[in-house]
This record gives C-alpha cells, sequence and structure tokens, in this order.
C-alpha cells in the first residue's frame, strides 16, 4: 500500500556533508510526523530528528546545528540535510513516516520504515 526508498547514503570523508531522502509511494493522502533514525553497530537504534505536521523541529543534541531535516509534500518526500560530518555520523539510517493513506476502502493511517541507508564517514 505504501512503499518507502531511501537514498542518498555513502562514504564521506570527516568534514563533508551528505543528503538523504526518503520517496513514499503509494496510496498517500498526507506525510504527517517525520522522524529519521541511525543504528551503529553495536548500539541501539536512536532519534536523530523529528519534523511534525506543524513544522517543529527537534534534534538529538550530537546533531544539532549540522542537520536539518525537511519535507517536500509536492514529492511526498523527506530529506536529512548532513553538514560537518564526523566519524561518529557512522550509522545506517532510517527515516520513519506516519502517513494518512486514502483508498477506496476509506481513509487510514500507518507507520512505515524505509529501507535504511548507510553513511560512512572516514578519511
Amino acid at each position: 500500500q505504501v512503499q518507502l526508498v531511501e537514498s542518498g547514503g555513502g562514504l564521506v570523508q570527516p568534514g563533508g556533508s551528505l543528503r538523504l531522502s526518503c520517496a513514499a509511494s503509494g496510496s498517500i493522502y498526507s506525510l504527517n510526523t517525520i522522524d529519521w533514525y541511525r543504528q551503529a553497530p553495536g548500539k541501539q537504534r536512536e532519534l536523530v530528528a523529528r519534523l511534525t505536521t506543524t513544522g517543529s523541529t527537534n534534534y538529538a543534541d550530537s546533531v544539532k546545528g549540522r542537520f536539518t531535516i525537511s519535507r517536500d509534500n509536492a514529492k511526498n518526500t523527506a530529506n536529512l540535510q548532513m553538514n560537518s560530518l564526523k566519524p561518529e555520523d557512522t550509522a545506517v539510517y532510517y527515516c520513519n513516516l506516519d502517513i494518512s493513506t486514502l483508498t477506496a476502502q476509506g481513509m487510514g493511517v500507518g507507520d512505515y520504515w524505509g529501507q535504511g541507508t548507510q553513511v560512512t564517514v572516514s578519511s
């Protein structure tokens, strides 16, 4: 019904930038709360950034001032701009979207995860 496809990960040197995208497709009525998580090897998954429907944002202390979360409602896409990357940012990044759907059966709401994209920060 709804599919999420992440893109934009890769290998970058310390101080570099990457832009992650999470494109949603299917019977989408609206994107609601958008979250980006990350999970480093041997660590628990942590919330990195959140964007609510009102436009308010929250960031983990470790990424404040470096990461920016955004949405493109016309394209049903969530983005995470990551600047001044550090080796400790290395992780698999996941988007998590709360999405309202509209089908012939009516309105619905669900929580969806992207497949994850690897970000490696290394010289």
